[in-house]
This record gives C-alpha cells, structure tokens and sequence, in this order.
C-alpha cells in the first residue's frame, strides 16, 4: 500500500491531533519524560506525567490514551501502571505498552508480562529482542537497547506475537512493521541519527498513543504515525544532522511540529498480506 492509497482521513492525523489536542497520560522512565514531553506538545499532543499510585487510575479515566514504559523499573511503577491500565480499560481508554529492556534481566520480562496479564493492552512497541523475549524466543540483547531476534523476519515474529500476546505488536528498527496477526504493514524510512539520542525510541510509542488517541482504527494509525516518525528523522538530519546528535534533537522536535505540512512520501507504507499460514508477503 503506497502512501497515496491509506485512506486520506489517515493521511491528515497531525493534523487532528494539532486540532483535538489528546491528553496522554505517560507513565514513562526517568531518562526520557523530559524528551517525550516536548515531543508530545511539538505534535500537538498535551502530555501529563504521573506516576503516583494514589492518583494514576484518575488520571487515566481522564486521558484518551495511556503509554506504560519499563525504562526504568520498579516493583512500585508497575504496580501504578497495573492500576492505570485497569482504570484506561474501565473507561474505554487505548493502552501502549513499551517493555523497555525485556530480556535483559528476568524481572523486566515477568513485569512486561504480568502487565499484559492484568492488563487489556492495545499495542506492544519494542525492538525484535524484546518482543521475541515476551513469547519465550531466544534473542540477543544488551542492557535496554536495540537487538535482533536471531534471524526470525520482524513481520513474521510480530505477527506470531500478537497471536500470542492478543494485541497489536510493532516491531521498530531499520525498518518499522506493525500487525494484529493477520493484517500488517511494513514502514520504510527513518534515519540512523535517531540511535545517537536516547529516549527517540519512548517517545515514538507516546507518538503511537498519540496517532491512536485520535484514530480508533489502531493499526492503521500506528503505521502512520511510524511513517511520519521517520520522515521527520529525516528532514531533521537534512536539516541539521551534520552537526551532531544535539542538533539534531532540536531539529527533530521541530520536524514533529510540522509534520501536519509534509503529506507522506509514496512508498513509505507497504501493507503485508498473510500467505496462507506461511508468513507475510508484500
């Protein structure tokens, strides 16, 4: 599917985002809710950071969406996080699960999953280590960063898990694929400066959350919004990715704000068929 046949309605979520002004409700790590939250307001988004146990189930009735991240983890936040996905679940709000780091210790992948447990999660974001961690895979990974599944296709294991985890999985890396098991989408774009800034990776699921927020249609509003993620990497690094990771950033957050100005690039979105049980084809 290029990007002039998704639907036009699609095509223009920035721009509704920029109009209805979804409050996301972030429970997101240390290392990054400064990042995400001027991500979230360059988009047009109204971010809100809360994390106490006694207030999070209040304030996600109140949210259109809610993004739970394992960045930096404890026995506490995931018990708020369980309360704020449960109250997002009593009042019809989307739930984003990032499970940062899942593999990397046996605590962070019984946490992701004991989330999922209690939890009604609309979609998964991680990298294929993580994911391929949530459904019992092998797969390298090192501290909380980026790692490949052994040689399993992003489409195939991200379909295989939301069978298993049922939910929408997106799978994020050199190139981005999103589905609910049976339909997909595979995302081509982005640029390598976006590993040279930490917290890109956090701030895309808000970003997801926020597309969501505003789309009910959760597959396909994720795919768009990680198209129009990749795209503002780029013209951020044409803009200004030459003169290192910190310029960049600054580029990056202004390339969120105007995504509503920059219709997709054709051939940024594929979408994938399943072939009679044997994986995705294009």
């Amino acid at each position: 599917m290029t990007a002039d046949m998704f639907p036009s309605g699609l095509i223009q979520l920035p721009l509704r985002i920029k109009e209805q002004r979804p409050l996301i409700h972030n429970m997101t790590n240390v290392v990054v809710t400064n990042f995400t939250a001027n991500g979230l307001l360059a988009l047009g988004a109204s971010p809100v950071m809360a994390y106490a146990k006694e207030e999070v189930a209040d304030m996600a009735r109140v949210a259109q969406a809610v993004v739970l991240n394992l960045g930096t983890l404890s026995s506490e936040l995931v018990e708020a996080a369980i309360s704020a996905g449960r109250s997002a679940n009593d009042h019809g709000v989307p739930v984003f699960l990032d499970p940062v780091g899942a593999g990397a210790t046996a605590f962070r992948t019984e946490a992701a999953l004991w989330i999922l447990r209690e939890v009604r999660v609309s979609l998964v974001r991680g990298n294929a280590a993580e994911v391929a961690h949530l459904i019992g895979e092998s797969g390298a990974i090192k501290g909380v960063d980026a790692g490949e599944a052994g040689n399993s296709a992003p489409a195939d294991l991200a379909a295989r898990a939301a069978h298993h985890l049922g939910t929408l999985v997106a799978i994020t890396g050199q190139e981005d694929v999103i589905t609910d098991g049976t339909r997909g989408y595979l995302i081509r774009g982005g640029h390598p400066m976006l590993t040279q800034v930490t917290g890109t990776g956090c701030l895309l699921t808000s970003v997801i959350a926020a597309f969501g927020a505003v789309e009910p249609d959760l597959l396909s509003a994720g795919a768009a919004a990680l198209a129009y993620y990749g795209e503002a990497a780029v013209r951020a690094f044409e803009r200004a990715g030459m003169e290192g990771p910190g310029s960049f950033q600054i580029a990056f957050l202004d390339a969120l704000s105007v995504m509503d100005r920059h219709p997709l690039e054709e051939g940024t979105i594929t979408a994938l068929l399943e072939s009679a049980g044997r994986g995705f084809v294009q």
